[in-house]
């Protein structure tokens, strides 16, 4: 400071340069906190690209997998929900995936650990569909009491849209465990929750015609073939009623399809009986 400058214009001097140096401090912080937040920003952004992409990838592996499933190459959906696992190993649908490759190869006890990791696992889809498959399973390895279990579960689901055929399933294990009873409630609550089923309407025919109640067995037989096309049992049934009713043009319009779709079935040697022909 010069000795000549007064006091009060030397204190407003360094006054001056003193706000500036605030000022370019003040401003130094902001730029490092703006730094900060867009390093933090980018860094959040980076890593939910990051979430979407692996849930994309492990959306298209699942859907491939299926895709592979549906047309029978089991080696090639293998391999699609194996990758589907490494993006997220809980994964519902991807053990889900795994347990029916290896339910068709009958590993069976594979299959269950599969089954079972994706009941345990992260779900995008209603537990129900993993629920039902594995009382499917349950079924072919006929732990009856154990599927009922599951297909009741699936059945209580008000919001999946395949209770009907969870009734239809806990018909057939009910059947198996010969529980007519159980059995025929079962199929009929299946109608009524979708007329469009053709499995239950076969068996409420077959049972009805067991029980004498012929004309009940052809409306559930005539409700079966709106619904699918015949097959050997459909028209071994139809046979048999047309006969008893003496509709003998219906009779053989039967007779004729059997032999000409099914001459290899058991059905068609029964029918071959029937007639009293020995070849």
């Amino acid at each position: 400071m010069l000795a000549s400058e007064p006091v009060p214009f030397v204190v407003k001097r360094y006054k001056k340069k003193l706000e500036g140096f605030v000022l370019k401090g003040i401003s130094l912080v902001f730029l490092l906190y703006t730094c900060v937040s867009l390093v933090a920003c980018v860094s959040n952004i980076d890593s939910s690209v990051k979430r979407i992409d692996k849930q994309k990838a492990l959306e298209s592996n699942v859907k491939l997998g299926m895709a592979y499933l549906e047309k029978g190459n089991r080696d090639a959906a293998l391999r699609s929900f194996d990758k589907a696992l490494q993006f997220d190993s809980r994964s519902s649908e991807a053990h889900l995936g795994l347990a029916l490759v290896h339910q068709l190869n009958g590993e069976a006890q594979i299959a269950e650990a599969a089954f079972k990791k994706a009941i345990k696992g992260r779900a995008d889809f209603s537990r129900s569909t993993v629920l039902f498959s594995y009382g499917k399973f349950l079924l072919e390895q006929n732990r009856l009491p154990e599927a009922i279990k599951y297909f009741n579960e699936v059945s209580a689901d008000l919001s999946y849209p395949s209770r009907a055929q969870a009734f239809y399933f806990k018909g057939l294990a009910a059947v198996k465990m010969e529980d007519s009873a159980a059995a025929k409630t079962a199929f009929e609550y299946a109608l009524n929750l979708n007329g469009g089923l053709a499995a239950p309407a076969i068996e409420l025919a077959a049972m009805a015609f067991v029980n004498r109640n012929y004309p009940l067995a052809k409306k559930y037989l005539g409700q079966f073939a709106k619904n699918s096309r015949q097959t050997s049992r459909s028209l071994w049934l139809g046979i048999r009623l047309e006969r008893i009713f003496g509709n003998a043009d219906q009779e053989a319009s039967y007779a004729l399809a059997l032999r000409n779709l099914y001459p290899y079935s058991q059905e068609y040697l029964e029918y071959k009986r029937l007639i009293g022909e020995n070849k």
